[in-house]
């Protein structure tokens, strides 16, 4: 377990999926992580690598074969190397093993960063190409907020803001996660989504198109806020267990398959990919208010 610490917050990260566990706010007092209790989610803020969201046939086409990866990768279940710890700064690490190429036939070292600055944490994945041919994959965050913050207040006094004013067409997903390609306009007030208890009923919400880069989740009833940024992720996720009292916001580079028939991985929807001796970095922060 690595803790990142100043006047501002304290943010826990174990090495099981590199996965955040806490984000406490020290002025307020307020623990703003969903705290994984397993009966509803068993999940904090799992990382997604090396695919976003579920795969035809649970595989992955590459060079001509078929390799069977779960939904949204193994990353989160495997057991990362902290090669970093400071105070305010932690290093998680992921290197290509005879378990990984089961799933993913590259060599790589796969980095989760987490550094802390004031009251906003900044978490950037790093993808070192090791290989001698480019890397495809897909990367993705997936940290659930609780919501509400504090005792006493109502799910629905909450809403996500987005950073403009703009329609919110979901793209639809199949009872088994896949895309249908059909879409719908989410009802919005302005540039607010309310909260309710049924919002995920049909699954998350998907957005592929939005102008936004940061989203807020706010209360009706004070100020305290979390604003999550994400200046390199086109898509970006919203969803929780339905009736459940958090709220995930996941930018996401990548995304599920669509139904239809297996692509291989270079022709997969908003595929990444990294050149030999080469380092890809996307980075999104969370912060408090």
């Amino acid at each position: 377990m690595a803790t990142l610490e100043n006047d501002y917050l304290r943010v826990s990260i174990r090495p099981e999926g590199a996965e955040l566990t806490s984000i406490f706010h020290k002025p307020s007092g307020i623990e703003h992580l969903w705290q994984a209790d397993p009966a509803v989610w068993p999940w904090h803020a799992p990382n997604l690598f090396p695919v976003v969201g579920g795969c035809l046939n649970n595989q992955l086409l590459i060079d001509g074969k078929t390799y069977p990866i779960a939904r949204h990768g193994f990353a989160r279940q495997s057991v990362f190397e902290i090669t970093e710890s400071t105070k305010t700064h932690a290093i998680f690490s992921l290197r290509s093993s005879d378990t990984t190429r089961e799933h993913f036939p590259y060599e790589f070292d796969f980095q989760l960063i987490y550094e802390l600055d004031g009251a906003t944490l900044t978490v950037t994945y790093r993808l070192a190409n090791e290989d001698e041919q480019p890397i495809y994959f897909s990367v993705g965050a997936h940290p659930a907020f609780a919501v509400p913050f504090t005792p006493g207040e109502a799910y629905e006094e909450y809403f996500v803001e987005f950073e403009r004013e703009e329609p919110l067409e979901t793209h639809m997903l199949s009872s088994v996660g896949y895309f249908t390609g059909e879409t719908k306009l989410i009802p919005t007030t302005g540039n607010q989504l309310p909260l309710t208890k049924h919002l995920f009923d049909a699954d998350a919400l998907v957005f592929k198109n939005l102008a936004s880069r940061r989203v807020a989740i706010r209360s009706n009833k004070h100020d305290h806020a979390i604003l999550v940024s994400y200046p390199k992720f086109p898509y970006l996720g919203l969803w929780a267990k339905p009736g459940a009292s958090f709220v995930c916001v996941e930018p996401w580079l990548g995304c599920a398959d669509s139904e239809g028939a297996p692509k291989p991985i270079q022709q997969k929807e908003a595929i990444q990919h990294v050149e030999v001796n080469k380092v890809f970095e996307a980075a999104f922060t969370i912060e408090v208010r």
